[in-house]
């Protein structure tokens, strides 16, 4: 295996400094030095957080949180912050560093390598891929996408769980049927009916970055390994072209998806 006079508003920022927790571990660092960076443009503009946050459609605690490396600034903020602040793209360069500091940091190394995937290959046991989730889903469990291929097979009992309640089950369901019209993406699903299958060991996600280099990604319960060695991953691509053999055709899977909807 180869190898994350002073005005209310100022007093109520003071009193939630006070108050705030550490930031949390995963992507600290890069959350701690950004929101420096933020603060001393900011002071170096002489604008208060309050009007920081109306001109950039955030509230001044928000704007404090950011400073503070409490949370996760979206790339549209730092987008319109560095232009606002004069920061001559010094915010801008951290930009993609800030988004995979929202990932634990044991999926850091593969978030980044995702993102720069030309073929990702993707079999889910649990719950429906983070790519094809929709929002309301992914906020009941706990994307710039655009890989020219993907494909996915997932277990039917994830289908059946009505994770987040009814209407999140049926919109996630109608989500999936979407994405699988795209011509660059193919869904399948292992039916329970399967009495053995190449896949019992678990979720893993497999990688083709635009370099040619083939990675595998593979995690249980706490536990997760980044593959870079060929024999490993190699040994994965083989037991997923098993799976994708056992699995329901696309076609046949969309249909059952239907069906699935049709039962709601």
């Amino acid at each position: 295996m180869g190898e994350r006079v002073q005005d209310p508003v100022g007093t109520m920022v003071a009193d939630e400094e006070a108050e705030a927790p550490g930031p949390p571990d995963p992507g600290s660092g890069v959350l701690r030095v950004f929101g420096r960076q933020l603060k001393r443009f900011r002071t170096r503009a002489g604008l208060e957080r309050a009007e920081v946050g109306s001109r950039t459609g955030y509230s001044p605690s928000t704007i404090a949180s950011y400073e503070q490396g409490r949370r996760v600034p979206p790339p549209r903020f730092i987008d319109v912050a560095d232009e606002l602040l004069d920061a001559g793209g010094v915010l801008l360069e951290m930009k993609d560093e800030v988004a995979r500091a929202q990932f634990p940091a044991f999926f850091r190394d593969a978030a980044r390598l995702e993102a720069e995937a030309v073929e990702l290959h993707v079999y889910d046991t649990h719950v429906v891929n983070g790519l094809l989730q929709t929002e309301e889903y992914a906020r009941a469990v706990f994307a710039r996408w655009p890989a020219p291929l993907m494909s996915f097979v997932i277990e039917e009992a994830v289908l059946r769980r009505p994770i987040g309640g009814a209407e999140v089950h049926r919109g996630q369901l109608e989500q999936i049927l979407l994405t699988g019209q795209h011509r660059n993406v193919e869904i399948q699903v292992m039916p329970t009916r399967r009495q053995d299958h190449a896949g019992l060991a678990g979720p893993f996600t497999l990688i083709e970055t635009r370099s040619g280099q083939r990675i595998a990604y593979a995690e249980v319960q706490k536990s997760s390994s980044l593959y870079t060695d060929r024999a490993p991953v190699r040994e994965l691509e083989a037991q997923y072209g098993i799976i994708r053999a056992q699995a329901l055709t696309p076609g046949e899977s969309m249909a059952f998806v239907e069906e699935l909807l049709g039962e709601l």
